[in-house]
């Protein structure tokens, strides 16, 4: 290893985690300019010069029926994936969220000297918190996005650091609605509704139905409002034939990427759970909260839910900020009535502002520096050990 190059690999799973991991690396680079890093990832990451042996959206799986559909492709994945790391060991192997891909290998490669490090801590305080013991067996230290995070796994013998999430410090306090509007040609007095239907292909064909038929009744409701549906190049095809099948292809306006000027330029967001609703937490928009997985993948998870919320806006809040409507309740009526509720709400909308900005300077860090300081923290060890072998 040398100190001024040393090498990374890095696995990303999903567009959530490119987008993590992309802000990881920009705060690595600024610290090791020389470096090194290949792996599993996407686009944000080949921007900062990542090399890519398998993209991230190989990892893209919705609920435990799709798992099971793709588990040979990615078993065959990382079997490969672990080969190629054991013959040329990495100075620090990153697994960046994907805990289902990541921990398993990370115990192998743990096992066999390779350092760790684990960033974004698995909902262990939310569901299945036995894999506290697999996250200890397999990690050298873990990076957690929230700052409650460290002091659970302290408890378990598990080294671990606070570095805020790096969401907060890319989406601005304080949101500009009109400069959002600007770029996506929308009128400051419109009413606008974002609709994220998911960023996994499986998703979208469970769930964009059901927001579309939604943005039906809306539609009735209020002939004037906006819709706006962000989504990557290669969906917005199967986006624009499920819009012409449920009769709203003049109503919704699909973007190509771009979610963020979306949340930014709407009054209310229709959202899928998962990293979305963080974000549209910290642009501080009200929303309502879908998920809906096939009947036996939502029996096999109901069962390992800790807590009564599945929106990460109403668990770090400890109560119910938005509503969610979640497998059977989530209809395109309900969610059509829950989404137009809020523009009959202003106070509440903006005591739900106020929250979300309490939320925002809670998770506010200099996430990339402090990612980047624990890192170095366990290539020191990994100097040292090879010093002393």
């Amino acid at each position: 290893m040398s100190a001024e190059s040393p090498q990374f690999s890095l696995v990303a799973g999903e567009a959530s985690g490119d987008l993590l991991a992309g802000l990881l690396l920009e705060g690595m680079q600024q610290r090791w300019p020389q470096m090194h890093a290949s792996g599993i990832g996407g686009a944000r990451m080949a921007e900062r010069g990542f090399k890519a042996w398998w993209p991230s959206d190989k990892l893209s799986v919705f609920g435990y029926m799709d798992a099971l559909r793709h588990y040979r492709e990615i078993l065959g994945i990382r079997n490969q994936l672990k080969t190629k790391l054991l013959a040329s060991p990495p100075d620090v192997f990153i697994g960046v969220d994907a805990p289902d891909f990541n921990l398993d290998l990370e115990a192998d490669l743990r096992q066999s000297g390779i350092k760790t490090v684990h960033f974004v801590c698995p909902s262990i305080w939310a569901w299945r918190p036995k894999r506290v013991e697999k996250l200890k067996k397999s990690c050298d230290h873990v990076l957690c996005v929230f700052p409650f995070e460290p002091e659970i796994l302290a408890k378990h013998g598990i080294p671990a650091t606070f570095v805020g999430h790096p969401l907060a410090s890319v989406i601005p306090m304080q949101p500009d609605k009109a400069k959002a509007r600007q770029l996506l040609g929308l009128d400051p007095a419109d009413k606008v509704v974002a609709v994220l239907p998911g960023s996994r292909l499986a998703e979208i064909k469970h769930l964009a139905p059901r927001y579309f038929k939604a943005v039906a009744s809306v539609f009735v409701a209020y002939p004037a409002m906006k819709f706006i549906v962000p989504s990557v190049p290669q969906h917005i095809t199967l986006l624009q034939q499920i819009a012409k099948e449920c009769g709203v292809e003049n109503q919704l306006q699909i973007i190509s990427c771009q979610s963020h000027t979306a949340l930014e330029a709407c009054d209310v967001t229709l959202i899928t759970s998962g990293t979305a609703t963080l974000e549209a937490a910290l642009y501080k928009r009200p929303m309502v909260i879908g998920y809906a997985l096939n009947w036996m993948s939502y029996e096999i998870m109901k069962r390992k839910k800790l807590q009564p919320w599945v929106g990460l806006p109403n668990i770090l809040s400890g109560k119910f900020v938005v509503p969610e409507l979640i497998q059977d309740d989530c209809t395109p009526e309900a969610l059509a009535a829950a989404t137009l509720s809020w523009f009959d709400a202003p106070e509440k909308v903006a005591d739900l502002e106020r929250q979300f900005t309490t939320l925002h300077t809670q998770l506010l860090r200099n996430t990339s520096e402090l990612a980047a300081d624990a890192i170095a923290q366990v290539l020191n060890q990994t100097a040292k050990t090879a010093k002393a072998g």
